[in-house]
């Protein structure tokens, strides 16, 4: 991590937003999960996407599952993403910037709701989700064709901005490849007024992911999986003070909850007060 002292520049306030969540079996979420010797038993799974606000600049960082998608995989909206957005400043309709991690239903749901929207993505995800191999059965499950045409659409478009490894879309934001999960899965690396933070999104799921080595049942590559999981280690251990997880129900309570409309469904790291 640097030793540069931030200036209010570099920094950003982060909202985690809980839209959807579901009951399920341990069982159902980790890989081979029988080959661990512990007990089944319920799982509760919490779906997010992030505000990431600074003095300059918002980015969305990816937009939810919609309405229908959600309600064929028998998932329970808490609160509409683009509704949960309004209610925090953020017109769909304007030039916003927004990070899609990957391109699963849950987290790309919504982008037609935001048509005017500058959308940054790994190459290699949209490569992959625009190929022949994703049609395969045990990968198109995670998505929805008419969601892949949005990001199509938004490269034809000219409002997509191919990102690598290291990219930094602004000062203080820096986008990590962290594949396994899907071939391009980006997490977001944000300064903010308590520490760095990683927004993994699904490079990890849940804590015990990265705490017991588990991986989550759906992945592209075992071996990449493990190779994530031990970046995302590295970076705690060289500085990231708080690690925001894609789908465990204990994040809310780990952070500082937000005042306003959102009430219970969203917390926050960091603060612009305090610049």
């Amino acid at each position: 991590m640097s030793n540069k002292q931030a200036v209010p520049e570099d920094l950003y306030e982060v909202t985690i937003v809980r839209y959807g969540t579901r009951e399920t079996l341990r069982s159902d979420v980790f890989l081979n999960y029988q080959f661990y010797g512990l007990s089944d038993g319920p799982m509760t799974v919490d779906y997010f996407f992030w505000v990431v606000r600074g003095s300059n600049r918002t980015f969305i960082v990816d937009t939810g599952f919609n309405s229908e998608a959600g309600r064929k995989r028998q998932r329970t909206t808490c609160v509409d993403p683009v509704t949960a957005m309004r209610s925090l400043g953020i017109d769909p309709e304007a030039q916003n910037d927004v990070i899609v991690t990957h391109a699963h239903y849950d987290h790309i749901g919504n982008l037609g709701s935001l048509p005017n929207s500058t959308v940054f993505m790994s190459r290699r995800e949209y490569d992959f989700w625009t190929s022949e191999i994703s049609d395969k059965t045990l990968l198109r499950q995670f998505t929805e064709a008419e969601e892949i045409d949005q990001i199509v659409a938004a490269a034809k478009t000219g409002r997509m901005i191919f990102v690598e490894n290291g990219y930094s879309p602004a000062p203080g934001i820096t986008l990590l490849e962290i594949s396994g999960h899907t071939p391009g899965q980006l997490a977001v690396l944000v300064e903010t007024s308590e520490g760095s933070t990683l927004l993994a999104s699904d490079a990890v799921h849940f804590y015990e992911e990265v705490e017991r080595d588990m991986p989550f049942v759906s992945l592209t590559s075992l071996l990449d999986t493990y190779s994530g999981l031990q970046t995302v280690r590295d970076l705690q251990a060289s500085g990231v003070r708080h690690l925001v997880t894609g789908h465990d129900a204990s994040t809310l309570q780990r952070f500082r909850p937000q005042r306003g409309d959102l009430g219970e469904h969203a917390a926050v790291i960091g603060s612009k007060e305090e610049w």
